[in-house]
């Protein structure tokens, strides 16, 4: 009994002590920049080949899951395939490697060629080396020039925004080997 009182005491001591002392809570977890600490907002263009390898010894996009009825449908409604693809200077794969295209696309469109593209384009390269932009977006296949948006970033694109003009460079589906051309206009600071 005179621990349960004990206890209590040192509860309510430490309740009137924490309503005793007001504070201003945002002070803990945000500050204000100042204009000095905040650089000025810059576009950048970037251009870059997109392999997206799904067949042969070193495949770059592996499925991870489907639906029973994955099969039943023309576009493969429900699979989701797991990437880390190569981002080239030039469309050949041995072209020089600016980074990786790592994340997930999955086919999401009963009826046409629609993908739910979520990656990340890491780059390995030059002054962008370390940094990442985020795209998340559908991707219409099938058309010949898509847009998908930039989300966010890290490194030298923290803060991005934007978006991808993506057209399909090259398709072999006999081979599962695909190139994808991609413009990409970012703001960032």
């Amino acid at each position: 009994m005179a621990k349960a009182k004990t206890f209590s005491l040192i509860i309510l001591l430490l309740s009137l002590l924490a309503i005793s002392f007001p504070t201003n809570s945002q002070e803990f977890y945000s500050t204000k920049l100042s204009k000095r600490e905040m650089r000025r907002e810059q576009l950048t263009r970037l251009h870059f080949y997109f392999h997206d390898v799904l067949y042969g010894r070193h495949p770059t996009a592996v499925v991870v899951a489907q639906a029973a009825t994955t099969a039943s449908y023309p576009f493969k409604f429900g699979e989701t395939l797991i990437i880390d693809d190569r981002l080239t200077v030039g469309p050949n794969l041995s072209s020089r490697v600016v980074g990786r295209a790592q994340g997930m696309y999955a086919s999401t469109d009963m009826g046409d060629a629609g993908l739910l593209m979520v990656f990340n384009f890491f780059f390995t390269e030059g002054r962008f080396n370390g940094s990442t932009l985020t795209v998340v977006g559908r991707n219409a296949v099938l058309s010949a020039v898509r847009e998908m948006p930039i989300v966010g970033g890290s490194g030298v694109f923290r803060f991005a925004r934007g978006y991808t003009r993506t057209r399909t460079h090259l398709l072999d589906l006999k081979r599962g080997y695909a190139v994808e051309e991609y413009h990409v206009y970012v703001f960032h600071y």
